[in-house]
């Protein structure tokens, strides 16, 4: 009996032993669900890096594990991509060889197509609406697709897209066979999904975790991740998810409450940012019977805003917006208008068109309660709206859970959901040409096709945008889509705020995580070495 004891003993110090303990890190998200897991996350673009590229691997991927400047594409499934010689919007796909779905079953062009199939063909007896919602918009140059051979899938574009291959960042691959195995329910798959990504989902308590395991089987050994568990938790509350961390609850969190920055440092936390192009603004509606359409209410909006005062707010986890990219980029341009806080410029402008404090200027934002981006979504639009009160523009608040803002977002200013609304406050990575510009503000990108919110069109946008789509010449897109900023801000066509600066809260715990310049981010990086 006693050696029997003996040996359970050993077994155990055996088991817990350093060399041996499983390593588990708790990341406090802070969003109020765990994002969709079946294939397309819901909850934004920030949401690709819970339960997108954690469970999933795209055709084309994005460098994410350098910090000292920005990514560019990199092959993902996808070993190389090309455009047909003979016909530009065809373009061609080598699929990588000898990888597998996390359920043993492999990946080929049959389940490329399966997958295109999936979210953009409302026919396909597997069509899933729900993540359909979320990448569709995203895919918006698709025309067709097919198989050439088991390593080769063909896309075609509705019109030359030199950009197109940063749409597919976004299109990710989930297993048919998995599907198949759960009977057909994209339900169950969600619960037990099979993707081809570092993590594979283990655990799921809607709105409690996540827990997401290491995939030791990963075909991308350069990316294998660091740690056995990654446990996601919600926390929507800034506060609380804090405090969390403070606690020792949680061993990273993302968007720390602002004021508490110097409790964490003296907590010994560490707090990461980095460049990041994303934005914070807000998109107006120029529909017939919007405020908006005059392009004088649009600019004293601009002028109105006190970005450094919103900084000051963030604690300095956040930077002045004076366009939709930043000056430093080469897409900036030479814009007339000048973005910034002259709030009697604005009283000029607003006394044109017949508005001032006594007789205001009254209009119905939808704001999100929480989230879109590592901002503070109410204590800033409140903030704003008393700048805005100021100078005579009295805004009335619609706040909605964040997943819902989307929905407001992704159907445009005409839809009847949006009734009595005139903007749509909403934060979103700027990091391509594609993302930056043209899904915004081409006439053709107008909502639901994609995210031109507004209804924005101007024929010199336009012309500008689609010569530097028919270009494959860097420096030649690069000047034309300068130009074409240049003629957006000139227009006001949204309000721009701030861009974020993506701050994180390490504990001691966390002796590394990579902070790309992206709103994408590989949490494979994360170790406690």
């Amino acid at each position: 009996m006693l050696k029997r004891l003996a040996g359970s003993a050993l077994i155990a110090l055996f088991l817990t032993s350093p060399a041996l303990a499983e390593t588990v890190v708790r990341y406090g998200i802070s969003m109020a669900d765990i994002p969709l897991t079946s294939g397309q996350p819901d909850r934004g673009a920030g949401a690709y890096k819970f339960t997108g590229y954690t469970l999933y691997d795209p055709l084309v991927a994005w460098e994410m594990n350098i910090g000292d400047r920005p990514g560019k594409l990199v092959p993902g499934l996808a070993t190389g991509w090309k455009v047909d010689p003979a016909d530009p919007t065809k373009w061609l796909f080598t699929l990588r060889e000898g990888v597998k779905f996390h359920d043993g079953s492999a990946f080929d062009a049959d389940a490329v197509v399966w997958n295109l199939d999936k979210v953009l063909d409302e026919k396909a007896a597997h069509y899933d609406r729900r993540q359909a919602a979320q990448v569709k918009p995203r895919l918006p140059s698709i025309a067709s697709w097919r198989k050439i051979d088991a390593k080769t899938v063909e896309i075609t574009t509705k019109t030359v897209d030199s950009f197109f291959p940063y749409q597919m960042l976004w299109f990710l691959v989930s297993s048919p066979a998995q599907y198949e195995k759960l009977g057909r329910d994209w339900d169950k798959f969600a619960r037990e999904p099979s993707g081809t990504g570092p993590f594979k989902l283990t655990r799921l308590v809607p709105r409690e975790l996540a827990e997401l395991s290491k995939n030791a089987d990963y075909w991308n050994k350069d990316r294998l991740a660091k740690v056995d568990k990654l446990v996601l938790v919600p926390m929507p509350e800034v506060l609380a998810r804090t405090n969390a961390l403070i606690a020792g609850q949680v061993d990273l969190i993302e968007t720390p409450a602002p004021d508490t920055v110097p409790q964490l440092k003296r907590a010994g936390m560490r707090i990461v940012e980095n460049v990041t192009p994303h934005v914070w603004n807000y998109h107006l509606s120029v529909l017939p019977g919007s405020p908006w359409t005059d392009i004088r209410l649009r600019k004293a909006m601009n002028l109105a805003i006190d970005r450094n005062g919103v900084v000051a707010l963030m604690n300095g986890l956040a930077k002045p917006a004076v366009g939709q990219v930043d000056p430093a980029s080469p897409w900036f341009g030479k814009p007339g208008f000048e973005i910034k806080y002259d709030p009697e410029a604005a009283k000029k402008l607003l006394a044109e068109a017949g508005y001032s404090p006594a007789k205001p200027l009254k209009a119905t934002f939808v704001i999100a309660q929480g989230g879109t981006g590592q901002m503070l979504s109410l204590p800033m639009n409140e903030f704003i709206q008393q700048n805005l009160k100021e100078v005579g523009i009295e805004i009335d608040f619609k706040v909605v859970e964040l997943e819902l803002l989307y929905t407001h977002w992704r159907k445009g200013a005409k839809d009847e959901i949006n009734a009595g609304i005139s903007s749509n406050n909403i934060a979103y990575v700027t990091s391509d040409p594609l993302y930056a510009i043209i899904r915004f503000f081409h006439s053709n990108q107008a909502a639901p096709v994609g995210v031109n919110w507004g209804g924005y069109a101007s024929p010199v946008v336009d012309g500008l945008l689609d010569e530097a789509m028919k270009t494959f010449d860097v420096a030649r897109q690069d000047a034309l889509l300068a130009r074409a900023h240049a003629q957006i801000v000139d227009d006001a066509v949204l309000v721009w705020v701030v861009h974020d600066t993506n701050p994180h809260v390490l504990s001691p715990k966390i002796k590394q995580f990579v902070l790309a310049q992206h709103w994408f981010q590989d949490l494979t990086t994360i170790s406690l070495d």
